[in-house]
């Protein structure tokens, strides 16, 4: 009884999480109306430092930061470099030019491109169904990026394209380091999005000069920090730890990229194309065939 209310809890903390992402592309979109994209990172950084912090504290984890080594330290500047300064930053600059969409799934392949690292840098092997799944997302990926004209293989902006679906390397690299990473979640969290928020501040000076938002960017910033980045992935990791095996949870993951869709329709007011459903079906069939 008490593992069925566990699970339970698991599972409302999965699905909020869950929800919470699906509002991600049309806050991206949205509050790119407002901010640049550095800007909008670096608001959104620090408001989800802020959000870790306060979670450090309430939580009586902040002595754990005294116990680390100066090489933890060192590491945790390495992965907040990767996300959230590199990611979001290429990931945000590919919703300045694509359709959210577009960039929605084609960000969404990365569990493929974890599998295609970890071969070289965690020295996996591939199997015969690694290689359907991945062609299998692959032809969703360019069914959205040619907006279904395969044949005459034409991409809508192949720079956005490059960005969003480079976005997803870098996620993925990001997963594969921080699994050396033994700092306690929350707090790794905390250090990489603190010494992310620096990166971008620097990046601020050097490129773009520091801007101070209107109301309607605050508000999108601080959506963004608290509900892409910083309270959703403790409810996540909350999620995966109270539940019974990780597949329990894992698998609502899959409803993000059509939820995002309805909510990019009302949101946003883009017109969803039958050929991005189509891709996005593909994408989501090759994960899900992935990870079977």
């Amino acid at each position: 009884m008490i593992n069925m209310g566990k699970q339970k809890k698991a599972y409302f903390c999965a699905f909020v999480a869950v929800l919470f992402w699906s509002t991600s592309a049309s806050a991206f979109k949205l509050s790119l109306r407002y901010l640049d994209v550095l800007s909008l990172l670096f608001y959104a950084s620090i408001t989800s430092t802020a959000a870790f912090f306060v979670y450090l504290l309430f939580s009586k984890k902040l002595n754990l930061l005294k116990a680390l080594s100066k090489k933890d330290y060192l590491y945790s500047a390495l992965l907040g470099f990767l996300n959230p300064f590199l990611y979001y930053a290429v990931l945000f600059k590919a919703y300045s030019i694509l359709p959210a969409q577009e960039a929605q799934p084609l960000n969404f392949i990365w569990p493929i491109m974890l599998v295609l690292l970890s071969i070289p840098l965690l020295n996996q092997k591939i199997k015969p169904k690694d290689i359907l799944a991945i062609i299998i997302s692959f032809v969703g990926v360019f069914v959205i990026s040619t907006r279904g004209d395969i044949l005459g293989f034409k991409f809508t902006s192949p720079t956005g394209v490059l960005l969003a679906t480079g976005s997803s390397v870098i996620w993925a690299l990001f997963w594969i380091y921080n699994i050396r990473d033994k700092c306690d979640e929350a707090v790794r969290l905390f250090l990489n999005f603190a010494f992310g928020s620096i990166f971008i501040f620097l990046s601020m000076l050097l490129f773009a000069g520091v801007r101070i938002p209107n109301l309607n960017g605050i508000i999108g910033a601080a959506y963004v920090g608290l509900f892409e980045m910083g309270i959703t992935f403790l409810l996540w990791l909350k999620a995966l730890k109270l539940s019974k095996t990780t597949a329990h949870v894992t698998s609502l993951i899959y409803l993000v990229p059509f939820l995002s869709l309805v909510l990019i329709s009302f949101a946003v007011g883009e017109k969803i194309l039958f050929s991005t459903i189509i891709g996005v079906i593909f994408i989501i069939g090759g994960i899900i065939l992935q990870r079977l």
